[in-house]
Protein backbone atom coordinates (compact mmCIF):
# COMPACT_ATOMS: atom_id res chain seq x y z
CA UNK A 1 0.00 0.00 0.00
CA UNK A 2 1.49 3.42 -1.09
CA UNK A 3 1.49 6.42 1.36
CA UNK A 4 -1.06 7.76 -0.62
CA UNK A 5 -3.92 5.50 0.14
CA UNK A 6 -2.57 4.82 3.60
CA UNK A 7 -3.39 8.23 4.37
CA UNK A 8 -6.68 8.04 2.24
CA UNK A 9 -7.61 4.81 4.49
CA UNK A 10 -7.39 6.89 7.42
CA UNK A 11 -9.28 9.19 6.50
CA UNK A 12 -11.78 7.89 5.56
CA UNK A 13 -11.54 5.35 8.78
CA UNK A 14 -12.34 8.34 10.64
CA UNK A 15 -14.81 10.75 9.70
CA UNK A 16 -17.45 11.52 11.34
CA UNK A 17 -21.14 9.76 10.85
CA UNK A 18 -23.36 11.44 8.57
CA UNK A 19 -25.98 14.19 9.75
CA UNK A 20 -29.08 14.61 7.63
CA UNK A 21 -28.99 18.58 6.87
CA UNK A 22 -30.25 21.40 8.90
CA UNK A 23 -33.83 22.65 7.40
CA UNK A 24 -33.29 25.93 5.55
CA UNK A 25 -36.71 28.27 5.57
CA UNK A 26 -37.60 29.39 2.52
CA UNK A 27 -38.10 33.19 3.50
CA UNK A 28 -41.10 32.83 1.12
CA UNK A 29 -43.98 34.27 2.49
CA UNK A 30 -43.53 37.82 0.68
CA UNK A 31 -43.96 35.75 -2.77
CA UNK A 32 -47.41 34.90 -2.90
CA UNK A 33 -49.47 35.80 -5.85
CA UNK A 34 -48.49 36.55 -9.18
CA UNK A 35 -44.97 37.00 -9.47
CA UNK A 36 -44.98 38.15 -13.03
CA UNK A 37 -45.16 41.92 -11.82
CA UNK A 38 -42.21 41.23 -9.74
CA UNK A 39 -40.22 39.60 -11.75
CA UNK A 40 -40.53 42.22 -14.92
CA UNK A 41 -39.64 45.05 -12.62
CA UNK A 42 -36.50 43.50 -11.05
CA UNK A 43 -35.52 42.76 -14.85
CA UNK A 44 -36.16 46.12 -15.66
CA UNK A 45 -34.01 47.27 -12.72
CA UNK A 46 -31.31 45.37 -14.24
CA UNK A 47 -31.31 46.55 -17.95
CA UNK A 48 -33.81 43.56 -19.40
CA UNK A 49 -36.58 43.85 -20.53
CA UNK A 50 -40.33 42.06 -20.30
CA UNK A 51 -42.52 41.00 -23.12
CA UNK A 52 -45.66 39.36 -23.40
CA UNK A 53 -45.61 37.28 -26.57
CA UNK A 54 -49.22 37.26 -29.27
CA UNK A 55 -50.68 34.33 -29.69
CA UNK A 56 -52.09 35.15 -32.69
CA UNK A 57 -48.84 36.33 -34.43
CA UNK A 58 -46.15 33.24 -34.74
CA UNK A 59 -43.30 33.51 -32.54
CA UNK A 60 -40.84 33.22 -35.42
CA UNK A 61 -42.22 36.63 -36.43
CA UNK A 62 -42.50 38.18 -34.07
CA UNK A 63 -38.56 37.76 -33.16
CA UNK A 64 -38.03 39.56 -36.40
CA UNK A 65 -40.35 42.44 -35.48
CA UNK A 66 -38.52 42.58 -32.55
CA UNK A 67 -35.18 43.06 -34.25
CA UNK A 68 -35.91 44.45 -37.60
CA UNK A 69 -31.81 45.18 -38.36
CA UNK A 70 -30.67 41.89 -37.08
CA UNK A 71 -28.99 39.81 -39.77
CA UNK A 72 -27.97 36.08 -38.29
CA UNK A 73 -30.18 34.73 -35.77
CA UNK A 74 -29.52 31.51 -33.82
CA UNK A 75 -31.94 29.91 -32.07
CA UNK A 76 -31.18 26.58 -29.60
CA UNK A 77 -34.77 26.23 -28.56
CA UNK A 78 -36.91 23.04 -30.19
CA UNK A 79 -38.98 23.18 -32.54
CA UNK A 80 -37.95 27.39 -34.28
CA UNK A 81 -38.20 27.55 -37.66
CA UNK A 82 -36.08 29.67 -39.90
CA UNK A 83 -33.35 29.98 -37.19
CA UNK A 84 -29.67 28.75 -37.37
CA UNK A 85 -29.13 25.80 -34.31
CA UNK A 86 -25.76 26.96 -32.31
CA UNK A 87 -23.85 23.49 -33.65
CA UNK A 88 -20.67 22.61 -31.46
CA UNK A 89 -18.29 25.32 -32.98
CA UNK A 90 -18.24 28.73 -30.79
CA UNK A 91 -16.21 30.55 -33.24
CA UNK A 92 -19.35 30.29 -35.78
CA UNK A 93 -21.83 32.19 -33.25
CA UNK A 94 -19.21 35.27 -33.10
CA UNK A 95 -21.64 37.14 -35.99
CA UNK A 96 -24.75 35.78 -34.35
CA UNK A 97 -26.70 38.99 -34.13
CA UNK A 98 -29.47 37.72 -31.82
CA UNK A 99 -29.50 34.32 -30.07
CA UNK A 100 -32.83 32.80 -28.68
CA UNK A 101 -33.17 30.40 -25.83
CA UNK A 102 -35.65 29.17 -23.29
CA UNK A 103 -35.44 29.69 -19.61
CA UNK A 104 -36.29 26.57 -17.48
CA UNK A 105 -37.35 29.08 -15.06
CA UNK A 106 -37.00 32.72 -13.44
CA UNK A 107 -36.40 34.27 -10.21
CA UNK A 108 -39.16 37.00 -9.51
CA UNK A 109 -36.63 38.45 -6.17
CA UNK A 110 -33.73 38.89 -8.41
CA UNK A 111 -35.16 38.69 -12.22
CA UNK A 112 -32.69 35.99 -13.35
CA UNK A 113 -32.96 33.36 -15.58
CA UNK A 114 -32.06 30.04 -15.07
CA UNK A 115 -29.78 29.06 -18.48
CA UNK A 116 -27.57 25.95 -18.54
CA UNK A 117 -26.01 23.90 -21.57
CA UNK A 118 -29.59 22.41 -21.91
CA UNK A 119 -30.95 25.74 -22.79
CA UNK A 120 -27.85 27.57 -24.78
CA UNK A 121 -27.03 24.46 -26.55
CA UNK A 122 -23.48 26.04 -27.26
CA UNK A 123 -22.68 28.38 -23.57
CA UNK A 124 -21.20 30.92 -26.32
CA UNK A 125 -24.37 31.70 -27.70
CA UNK A 126 -25.13 33.56 -24.05
CA UNK A 127 -22.07 35.82 -24.74
CA UNK A 128 -21.28 35.76 -28.15
CA UNK A 129 -24.65 36.94 -29.80
CA UNK A 130 -25.35 40.89 -29.38
CA UNK A 131 -28.55 40.29 -28.25
CA UNK A 132 -29.82 37.75 -26.32
CA UNK A 133 -33.77 36.99 -26.52
CA UNK A 134 -35.39 34.49 -23.57
CA UNK A 135 -38.33 32.65 -23.79
CA UNK A 136 -40.07 32.10 -20.50
CA UNK A 137 -43.26 30.86 -19.26
CA UNK A 138 -44.78 32.65 -16.70
CA UNK A 139 -45.85 29.74 -14.93
CA UNK A 140 -42.07 28.76 -14.43
CA UNK A 141 -41.85 31.91 -12.49
CA UNK A 142 -39.71 31.21 -8.49
CA UNK A 143 -40.13 33.60 -5.93
CA UNK A 144 -36.49 33.92 -4.61
CA UNK A 145 -33.14 32.15 -4.66
CA UNK A 146 -33.86 30.00 -2.22
CA UNK A 147 -36.47 28.27 -3.78
CA UNK A 148 -34.64 28.74 -7.14
CA UNK A 149 -32.05 26.35 -5.48
CA UNK A 150 -34.46 23.93 -4.68
CA UNK A 151 -35.49 23.36 -8.49
CA UNK A 152 -33.79 20.40 -10.29
CA UNK A 153 -32.34 21.59 -12.89
CA UNK A 154 -29.34 22.40 -10.55
CA UNK A 155 -28.65 18.71 -10.31
CA UNK A 156 -28.52 17.80 -14.04
CA UNK A 157 -26.31 20.80 -15.56
CA UNK A 158 -23.19 20.39 -15.80
CA UNK A 159 -22.66 24.07 -16.45
CA UNK A 160 -25.80 27.06 -14.96
CA UNK A 161 -26.29 30.37 -14.65
CA UNK A 162 -28.66 32.70 -13.53
CA UNK A 163 -28.53 35.38 -15.84
CA UNK A 164 -30.08 38.87 -14.88
CA UNK A 165 -30.15 41.97 -17.46
CA UNK A 166 -27.38 42.54 -20.49
CA UNK A 167 -23.79 42.51 -19.64
CA UNK A 168 -23.05 45.83 -17.76
CA UNK A 169 -20.18 47.28 -16.46
CA UNK A 170 -19.72 50.56 -14.42
CA UNK A 171 -16.38 52.71 -14.07
CA UNK A 172 -15.46 54.51 -10.83
CA UNK A 173 -17.02 57.77 -12.11
CA UNK A 174 -20.85 55.99 -12.39
CA UNK A 175 -20.35 56.31 -16.16
CA UNK A 176 -22.89 52.58 -16.84
CA UNK A 177 -21.83 50.75 -20.14
CA UNK A 178 -24.19 47.71 -21.52
CA UNK A 179 -22.54 45.31 -23.80
CA UNK A 180 -19.17 45.39 -22.28
CA UNK A 181 -18.51 41.73 -22.12
CA UNK A 182 -21.55 40.32 -23.58
CA UNK A 183 -24.61 40.68 -24.89
CA UNK A 184 -26.20 43.78 -25.63
CA UNK A 185 -29.68 43.69 -24.52
CA UNK A 186 -31.59 40.99 -22.90
CA UNK A 187 -35.22 40.51 -23.88
CA UNK A 188 -37.69 37.96 -21.79
CA UNK A 189 -40.38 37.00 -24.25
CA UNK A 190 -43.61 36.17 -21.71
CA UNK A 191 -45.05 32.78 -23.54
CA UNK A 192 -48.20 31.16 -23.33
CA UNK A 193 -48.55 28.36 -20.67
CA UNK A 194 -47.39 25.31 -22.08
Amino acid sequence: MSSRDAILAAVRARQPAARALPEVPLFDAEYAGDLVPRFAMALEKMGGRWLDADASVPLATQIRLLYPSAQRFCSAVAGMDGFASPGADAAALANVDVGIVQAAFGVAETGSLFLSEHEYGNNALGYLAQHLLVLLHPTQLVGNLHQAYQRPEWRSARYAALVTGPSATADIEGVLIRGAQGVRSLTVLALANP
